[in-house]
């Protein structure tokens, strides 16, 4: 009996779901892949015999550590970190850090697992990790950031280096928390190297950074549209978030001739039907990174507009959605409402914010449905990008790093439409990434062997 005849996907899942008890993020992760893997491969037996997907769902190593700091008041306190290096099969590890109270050792692993497949779809020589901490930043003083993020990185440093682990940013985690970091890891180890990315431009960052996860959604987007003989301009765009993904991703939805009608936060969801200027963009960049206050300001700032307390944004009828906040923030219901309100195409910037019921929704639907690790992976495209300067020890200039992004982003939806394109001419995605990102890695482990 061939390998490939006993081995099914519930077979495979059970072992999954047996191993990793209630790490329901990662066990949905792994799902939404191996659905379509185990189809590409059943008659690959070399992938079967090899356990190659079995091991992909095994990271590396999850390393766990105590961080302890002082708070303005003196007293000490104590959060947990990680680091989880999933797959380094195709390059150094490399995924952000995230700090935030929802943080666990399952929702990390769902990050590095889908990391793994992301960088794999940039054609960059890059591995899947991700890590971070349950320590909340809001409402902290800059000097807490900072003493937290010093001991975070007096625990994390032994476990990362620019050839053999590569952090970045994430939720909670910007320029300024990877700054407190970086200038951490030089002083312990009296190295200059390219550790991390997304660093300030005085110190080895690279232009671009700050967008690129926005733009290369929206790039993505337009590639969609443009296989399907369509584009932006005029179409009504509804954004979840308004962090830096969200914003920039507005700001390219503009800038190539759409209107963007909604942002949203924790608190709910803001609609400005009049579509919103560079001008309000730009307010709302500096209301939550400076100011760091609260969405519903903009109704004051700009009469005309409305917020929406304890709301998602998802039953505003639009042409194109782009959930760009957080996990799971889009379901089945709110999906089959966009459908029905007329919405052609949906670019997530954020990971896996569509549950496995929206994704089913989409698919159903026949629209163009562009899953995370393929449509928000400009952001690590240009980390890859920070890491080749920083070897070099030289600067590129934007103009350069803009059309490389778009270039990676046009070819991340060439490798999707390989593996994804249907008899009917209509594309899925989701097959197509899935694929795509498992080949590349795949094939790298079965060169190497049994390691």
């Amino acid at each position: 009996m061939a390998v490939a005849d006993h081995v099914n996907i519930e077979h495979f899942m059970a072992g999954v779901e047996r191993r990793n008890p209630h790490q329901t993020e990662f066990i949905q992760a792994v799902r939404e892949v191996a659905e379509d893997v185990f189809e590409f491969i059943k008659d690959k037996e070399k992938y079967h015999e090899y356990q190659i997907l079995r091991r992909m769902a095994e990271p590396d190593r999850v390393i766990s550590f105590r961080v302890c700091w002082e708070d303005d008041n003196g007293k000490i306190r104590v959060q947990r970190g990680w680091r989880v290096q999933n797959n380094n099969s195709i390059g150094p590890y490399k995924g952000g850090i995230r700090f935030h109270p929802s943080v666990n050792e399952s929702v990390l692993k769902f990050l590095a697992f889908e990391q793994t497949f992301k960088n794999s779809l940039t054609g960059l020589p890059m591995g899947g990790g991700k890590g971070g901490s349950n320590f909340n930043p809001k409402g902290k003083s800059e000097h807490e950031i900072m003493r937290f993020c010093q001991s975070f990185m007096t625990e994390l440093y032994r476990h990362v280096g620019h050839d053999v682990d590569v952090p970045a940013g994430d939720i909670g985690v910007g320029a300024r928390e990877i700054g407190f970091m970086f200038g951490q890891y030089k002083r312990i180890t009296n190295q200059f190297t390219g550790v991390l990315t997304g660093k300030g431009l005085a110190f080895g960052g690279s232009l671009v950074r700050t967008e690129a996860t926005g733009y290369g959604a929206v790039y993505f987007l337009e590639s969609m549209l443009q296989h399907i003989k369509k584009d932006l301009i005029g179409k009504s765009a509804v954004i979840s978030g308004s962090g830096n993904v969200a914003t920039h991703a507005a700001e390219k939805i503009l800038q190539l001739g759409g209107k963007v009608v909604t942002l949203s936060d924790s608190q709910g969801f803001l609609h400005d039907p009049a579509g919103m200027s560079q001008e309000k963009i730009d307010w709302i960049k500096h209301q939550k990174t400076v100011k760091r206050g609260p969405l519903a300001d903009y109704c004051q700032a700009f009469p005309g507009s409305t917020f929406h307390a304890g709301e998602r944004p998802w039953g505003v009828p639009c042409d194109v959605a782009l959930p760009c906040a957080t996990q799971n923030e889009l379901n089945g219901d709110e999906a089959a409402t966009l459908v029905k309100n007329g919405c052609i195409a949906v670019s997530e910037g954020a990971n896996m914010p569509t549950n496995l019921d929206g994704i089913k929704v989409f698919k159903q639907a026949g629209i163009c449905f562009a899953p995370g690790k393929a449509s928000n992976a400009g952001g690590v495209a240009v980390s890859g990008l920070e890491m080749s300067q920083n070897s070099a020890r030289i600067s590129w200039e934007e103009s350069v790093l803009q059309d490389q992004l778009r270039h990676i982003m046009k070819g991340i939806h060439e490798r999707c439409l390989e593996h994804g394109a249907r008899p009917d001419g209509t594309v899925d995605y989701v097959k197509g990434a899935n694929i795509a990102g498992f080949v590349k890695v795949a094939d790298a482990m079965l060169a190497y062997g049994v390691v």
